[in-house]
């Protein structure tokens, strides 16, 4: 039950956020930064192995993710996305503006190499969710765009998926 609980407002965090296909994860970044007047940076970074495949880290202006560049674009693509639920969720906590601060706040920098805890659950199930409308876009509109507008099928998924508080 805590599972299906923990989908249902990963859902919800993600009920305004455009999710298309194809999926362009920089653009949805942007889009995203806009609307929290907030900029994500989006950095490749050859991350040592093994180790954390993103980083995000909270700054004065903006959040921050480091991602392996050594890897698929796919793969690169979830590893944004994981770190884009840390961010969605508020697992980041932003620094102080006393640049004299020098305490170790933890919630400023995510880097993690296992899915244990709640948090990382969350993030996780949030990459998950807006591949998973990103896919389901695609097949109703024939991954090419093309779709039949004479099937019914394709016709009431469209429609599910259209609606931001639909079963994804």
């Amino acid at each position: 039950m805590r599972k299906r609980r923990l989908r249902r407002r990963c859902r919800n965090l993600l009920r305004d956020l455009e999710v298309g296909y194809p999926l362009d994860v920089h653009d949805l970044c942007k889009r995203l930064g806009d609307r929290r007047d907030r900029e994500i940076r989006l950095i490749p970074y050859p991350l040592e192995s093994p180790g954390p495949l993103g980083v995000c880290v909270a700054t004065e202006t903006a959040d921050v993710i480091f991602y392996q560049q050594d890897t698929t674009r796919p793969h690169q693509d979830h590893i944004i996305l994981h770190e884009v639920g840390h961010i969605l969720v508020g697992h980041l906590s932003v620094p102080a503006a006393d640049p004299m601060r020098h305490d170790s706040d933890a919630g400023r920098v995510r880097m993690r190499t296992v899915y244990d805890s709640e948090e990382e659950l969350e993030a996780e199930l949030i990459a998950t969710i807006i591949l998973e409308r990103s896919a389901m876009r695609g097949v109703c509109q024939g991954f090419d765009g093309t779709a039949d507008p004479e099937d019914p099928v394709l016709e009431r998924m469209g429609q599910a998926l259209g609606n931001r508080t639909s079963w994804l």
